[in-house]
């Protein structure tokens, strides 16, 4: 099956190698060193401060989100958080859930975060903004520099999902003044699910330090007291922390983040070229894209008939959705193991569907 979902995605050989190996004993010298090559490589790649810090977590990228507002907020806050699809909507029943004061933006589906949009909420007293720099269920790239000029200016503090987005699109920690990166093992570092990476700021180790979290296993103080020594509190997901570590040498080696960034860009170009080319009735949705995925509205069939008849008939995975948007949108990721050949592939299939009027 070849794989264009937007995770878990296709792994490389060498990541594919340790996953078949033996999982060690993690509590030696030999995986402390290696946590710590991955934490001073996700610094390097999120281009953080030097200060800054990283921590794996084993959950999904969910979890990772939720770690985020135990540890970071308070019912002393008042967020503001931009619901533009599934994942928005997730941060918003979070900060129910833990009784986080809060202001939702809600955009429609394929909209782009504009300024009109913030406007009304400057010099409100906000001290917090959560988004998706990616909100993966639609497509869009939010504008960072929109939301990173506006909390500098209200004094916010900025937790970033780029679950999706990290190494598939540009991010400047420092630069942004980001307080909290998530991103997840199984987007494009293409290594299985089980770890969510959370690369924290110095406002965001302050935050951690004053607040008491209420859940023991997701306690960042822990977390961090544990990683300076290059190990984890509790047993985690230690075959994948191997494969990420052998994924980020691998980065590092082909010319690090932009030389990443910059393949999976090719992919999404040429598989975008070709839905023009050859014409397929498939309307891309999104104002603002990312490398990461196409979002796509079929126009004369059910995008969840078609997911069907991809992964029935074809033998590929493509993305499907949930919800509302079940029927009227699926869509094509370009991270993971994949190449120009693979979406020749893909294409074709679409062509022949149309040659069966199926589409």
């Amino acid at each position: 099956m070849l794989n264009f979902t937007v995770g878990p995605v296709q792994s490389c050989e060498a990541v594919l190698a340790i996953g078949a190996e033996q999982v060690p004993y993690f509590r030696t010298s030999e995986f402390s060193e290696l946590m710590l090559e991955n934490e001073r490589l996700i610094k390097k790649f999120a281009h953080t401060t030097e200060d800054s810090r990283v921590v794996f977590m084993t959950c999904s990228g969910s979890g990772g989100m939720e770690t985020a507002i135990m540890n970071c907020l308070t019912m002393e806050d008042k967020a503001l958080v931009i619901n533009g699809g599934s994942f928005g909507e997730r941060f918003v029943e979070l900060l129910g859930l833990h009784e986080i004061p809060f202001t939702e933006i809600k955009l429609e589906h394929g909209k782009a975060l504009k300024p009109e949009h913030l406007a009304p909420y400057e010099g409100k007293g906000y001290t917090a903004f959560l988004l998706q720099k990616h909100e993966t269920s639609t497509g869009v790239h939010f504008d960072m520099n929109l939301v990173s000029d506006f909390c500098k200016r209200n004094g916010c503090f900025l937790i970033v999902d780029t679950i999706s987005t990290f190494l598939a699109d540009s991010f400047d920690m420092a630069t942004l003044g980001a307080g909290v990166m998530i991103t997840g093992s199984q987007k494009a570092l293409a290594c299985p699910p089980g770890i969510a990476i959370m690369a924290l700021a110095p406002s965001a180790l302050q935050r951690i330090e004053r607040t008491r979290c209420c859940c023991q296993y997701l306690d960042l103080k822990l977390a961090l007291k544990n990683q300076e020594r290059g190990q984890t509190p509790w047993t985690p997901a230690v075959g994948v922390l191997r494969q990420i570590n052998a994924r980020l040498k691998e980065i590092d080696a082909d010319g690090g983040d932009a030389a990443e960034i910059a393949r999976t860009a090719h992919l999404a170009e040429y598989f975008r070229r070709k839905l023009k080319e050859y014409g397929l009735p498939f309307e891309i949705i999104s104002e603002s894209l990312s490398n990461a995925v196409t979002p796509l509205h079929p126009t004369t069939q059910s995008a969840h008939q078609i997911f069907l008849k991809i992964k029935d008939e074809y033998g590929m995975w493509i993305c499907p959705n949930g919800g509302d948007m079940k029927d009227s949108v699926f869509r094509v990721g370009h991270i993971g193991y994949l190449q120009e050949k693979d979406y020749d592939r893909l294409i074709d299939a679409f062509v022949d569907l149309r040659n069966k009027k199926f589409i």
